[in-house]
């Protein structure tokens, strides 16, 4: 069962995808975001569990023949179940904190075969939910507050585009925990929504015709307003993730892409960077 679970995991770790369209009479690029739907059966005399990787913000049924609640003290965890058995197939929306939508396609099914699935990188330990480090939210949002508020560290790590301009400010390391302390500035005077932040090890630049591989990390907690940045504003957000350090011939992508927009910002980093993490006290 920990190998069915840990497969489908695997075939999910990554929900969204973007498919760039050129116009025709344009050299501006146009990006579309698309949300597969993750299939998923559900029963009516069993509970479904699934486990998201930052606290839900909110959940959207297709039909009220699914029922579906958070787990009483657990902001993270959605329990769901059919309302009636034989249902017509409907869906589900969630989004998380972080602004991420989580889309699945639900059908009656008498006996699941999973009955709980994870989106985060947590490991169940007598039935509880830890995060891979040992470190829980609530210390991770201390930290993460504090490290807010320190002075920037770093220099020479930016990218400005369109009165954007994204920087890392500071790398910090607790418990096993490596805090990115990230700045967006918008020097505009429209406001700046959020579609996505995401980081990824991808290899360096190859010759064509090379396949190249790109692994998105999946952060702990992300502590700031991760959502928008307002006309001539400052905001920083501070990312935490499992320790890890850079393979040979890959580097760090932490890509901010505009919702609707055309403002994408990026930074590389290397190894060298992420092993002078400074200790957070």
């Amino acid at each position: 069962m920990k190998k069915s679970i840990a497969g489908a995991v695997a075939a999910v770790s990554v929900l969204l995808f973007t498919i760039t369209t050129h116009s025709q009479n344009t050299s501006v690029q146009y990006k579309t975001t698309i949300v597969p739907s993750y299939p998923l059966s559900l029963a009516y005399n069993k509970t479904t569990n699934l486990v998201f990787p930052y606290a839900i913000k909110s959940v959207d049924r297709g039909s009220r023949d699914v029922l579906a609640q958070k787990a009483k003290g657990v902001e993270n965890i959605l329990l769901v179940k059919a309302g009636r058995e034989n249902f017509a197939e409907t869906n589900l929306s969630v989004i998380t904190t972080d602004g991420k939508l989580y889309s699945f396609l639900l059908n009656y099914s008498v006996n699941p075969v999973l009955l709980t699935i994870s989106f985060a990188k947590d490991t169940a330990v007598d039935g509880r939910y830890t995060s891979q480090s040992g470190s829980n939210e609530a210390e991770m949002e201390f930290t993460a507050e504090k490290i807010s508020r320190e002075k920037r560290m770093l220099h020479g790590i930016k990218h400005k585009k369109f009165e954007m301009r994204l920087r890392l400010n500071g790398l910090y390391i607790k418990s096993d925990v490596l805090y990115f302390q990230l700045e967006v500035r918008n020097n505009s005077n429209l406001t700046y929504d959020v579609d996505m932040l995401r980081l990824f090890i991808r290899d360096q630049k190859k010759a064509e015709r090379t396949a190249s591989q790109e692994i998105e990390l999946l952060p702990l907690y992300a502590y700031g307003d991760t959502s928008s940045v307002k006309p001539q504003s400052t905001s920083v957000v501070v990312f935490a993730f499992p320790k890890f350090t850079i393979p040979d011939k890959k580097y760090l992508l932490i890509q901010l892409m505009e919702k609707d927009g055309g403002r994408h910002l990026h930074l590389d980093v290397g190894n060298r960077m992420i092993v002078k993490a400074k200790p957070s006290e």
